[in-house]
C-alpha cells in the first residue's frame, strides 16, 4: 500500500521509517506542503499522510479522491484543518493520532513560562557576549502565583499537575472537570473569573468556532496588569493583532507562543535568508518579553515514536476494514 506523506521533515523519516520496519508500507516523503498544485503529486497513493498546516479544504480533497487516495491519515490531533463534510461527500475515511505524548506539549509550555519568569533567553545572548551583568534580569517565583488553565484535556491536565507541583494556585475552565485534578486542588471557574485573576494563563483548548479568537481586545482588557500568556495549541485561538496592543499597554507582561494564526507558510521551513513578509509576526518579534518559537512543542523523541506508530497502526486497521480514530463531522 502506497502512502505518500506531505510536510514531512527529516525527523518524520526517521520515525517512520522506524516504526514501518515489520509493516512495509511504501513511503514516499514529499517535504512540500500539501496543497491545490501539490495534490497531484499523490495521483495513485491510496493514503495520503497530513500534517497540521497542510490544505485539506473541499478542492484538495476532491482532486486526491480523484487521483485514487481512499484515506487521509492525520498525525496529529488536531482536524480543523479539515473539511470533514467534503471528505465524507467524496467517500474519504480521515484518521487521527488523538494522543502521542501530552507531556512534551505541557513540559514545552512550562518550558515557556520559565525563560519568561526567568528572562533567561535575554540572559543567554547577554553572556555569550561577554556581559555578565544582572541588569534587567529580575524575575519572580512561580510558587504562590496563580496558573489559569483553559482546557484540561491530557495536555491541560498534565501541565495542570507540573504547575501544581510548583506551589502554584491553579484555576482551570473545561466543560467536563476532572475529579483527579480537583483533588489535586485545583479549582474550576468559569472564564471570567479565571481571566481575572490568574497572573499566567496558559490555553490547552481545540480550535472550534466558539473558541476561535478567544483571546481578543475583551479578553485581555479582562486579565491583570502585567500578566503572562502561553498558547502552545492553536494559533488562531488568539487575536495576535490585539496582542502587539496589549504588549504596548503593558496589559500583557510577557508572551510565549509557540503557535501563530498565519504560520502555514512560514513554520517548518528555513527562512533566515528571506525578508519576513508577515508585518505581525515581524512586530511581534521585537518585543524583548515576548518568546516565539515554531511549533515545536510536540517535538520529542517519545512523541515522534508514538505519532508514527499509531499513524501506521490506523492505516493498517483501516486496509483490514477496522477503522480506528476517525474523525467524522
Amino acid at each position: 500500500m502506497r502512502i505518500m506523506l506531505f510536510s514531512s521533515q527529516r525527523y518524520d523519516q526517521e520515525s517512520f521509517g522506524a516504526a514501518n520496519a515489520e509493516r512495509r508500507f511504501d513511503l514516499t516523503f514529499q517535504d512540500t506542503r500539501l496543497d491545490l498544485d501539490t495534490a497531484p503529486l499523490a495521483e495513485g497513493c491510496e493514503v495520503v499522510c497530513a500534517f497540521i498546516n497542510d490544505d485539506l479544504g473541499a478542492p484538495v480533497l476532491e482532486r486526491l479522491a480523484a487521483g485514487g487516495t481512499r484515506l487521509v491519515a492525520l498525525r496529529s490531533a488536531g482536524y480543523n484543518h479539515v473539511d470533514l463534510l467534503a471528505a465524507a461527500r467524496l467517500g474519504l475515511d480521515v484518521v487521527r493520532v488523538p494522543a502521542y505524548s501530552p507531556y512534551a506539549v505541557a513540559e514545552h509550555a512550562v518550558g515557556l513560562i520559565l525563560a519568561l519568569s526567568r528572562r533567561l533567553y535575554r540572559a543567554y545572548n547577554r553572556t555569550r557576549d561577554g556581559d555578565f551583568s544582572l541588569h534587567g534580569l529580575i524575575g519572580f517565583d512561580l510558587r504562590g502565583k496563580t496558573v489559569g488553565v483553559v482546557g484540561t484535556g491530557q495536555i491541560g491536565a498534565v501541565f495542570a499537575r507540573i504547575m501544581s507541583g510548583f506551589g502554584c494556585q491553579v484555576l482551570a475552565h473545561d466543560p467536563f472537570p476532572q475529579p483527579d485534578l480537583e483533588a489535586l486542588g485545583v479549582r474550576y471557574v468559569d472564564q471570567d473569573q479565571l481571566f481575572a485573576r490568574a497572573d499566567i494563563v496558559s490555553l490547552h483548548c481545540p480550535l472550534l468556532p466558539d473558541t476561535r479568537h478567544l483571546i481578543d481586545a475583551e479578553t485581555l482588557q479582562r486579565m491583570k496588569p502585567g500578566v503572562m500568556l502561553i498558547n502552545t495549541s492553536r494559533g488562531a485561538l488568539v487575536d495576535t493583532p490585539a496582542l502587539i496592543e496589549a504588549l504596548k499597554s503593558g496589559r500583557l507582561g510577557y508572551l510565549g507562543l509557540d503557535v501563530y494564526e498565519e504560520e502555514a507558510r512560514l513554520f517548518f521551513e528555513d527562512r533566515s535568508d528571506l525578508p519576513l513578509q508577515d508585518d505581525v509576526l515581524a512586530r511581534l518579534l521585537t518585543f524583548p518579553n515576548v518568546i516565539i518559537t515554531a511549533h515545536q512543542a510536540f517535538l520529542t523523541r517519545e512523541a515522534l515514536q508514538a505519532i508514527a506508530a499509531t499513524t501506521l497502526e490506523n492505516v493498517a486497521a483501516w486496509s483490514a476494514g477496522d477503522v480506528r480514530n476517525r474523525v467524522e463531522a
